[in-house]
């Protein structure tokens, strides 16, 4: 049974594999992706969001998901690409995976069980979830789809101080 992000390890976009015990005292922010969504500009404000803040500890992880609407067909060199080319995404990006259903991967499992969605559901709603964890890898909360990047700058921050 998982305790924290930490015990988790997936497979990054080129392949390689990354335990997320790799983030380990840091402020880590967790995204589900998507490049073809109306969300998908929320790229840039994540992007924004990594700049400002990684210099004290915070990072990004982004993990593409095509289970909602096949909004993330391409694979894994074509979702690098887009995000590089449309966005300057620089924060790691992850191997695409499944966060809800049968196949839904077991970090997601353990998000979703740790900070419940709305009336106390666990399935992600859409694309662009996000979870905010802290320093020592404990979700401290979930945040909609339509909730913005620039709206998290001060849990962030609180966060870090």
């Amino acid at each position: 049974m998982a305790t924290s992000i930490y015990d988790f390890t997936l497979p990054r976009l080129d392949g390689s594999e990354e335990s997320l015990a790799a983030y380990r005292g840091k402020v880590v922010l967790m995204v589900n992706t998507a490049s073809e969504c109306g969300f998908t500009s929320q790229y840039a404000g994540l992007e924004t969001l990594y700049r400002k803040f990684k210099d004290r500890g915070f990072v990004v992880l982004g993990f593409p998901c095509n289970q909602f609407g096949n909004q993330e067909p391409g694979d894994a060199a074509a979702i690098g690409a887009f995000c590089q080319a449309s966005y300057g995404v620089s924060f790691p990006m992850f191997a695409k995976i499944e966060v809800n259903g049968e196949n839904t991967h077991p970090l997601y499992d353990y998000l979703k069980h740790a900070a419940r969605g709305m009336l106390g559901t666990e399935a992600i709603k859409w694309n662009f979830t996000k979870f905010l964890v802290d320093r020592s890898g404990k979700v401290v909360e979930r945040y909609a789809s339509a909730t913005r990047p620039q709206e998290l700058a001060g849990a962030i921050e609180a966060l870090l101080e």
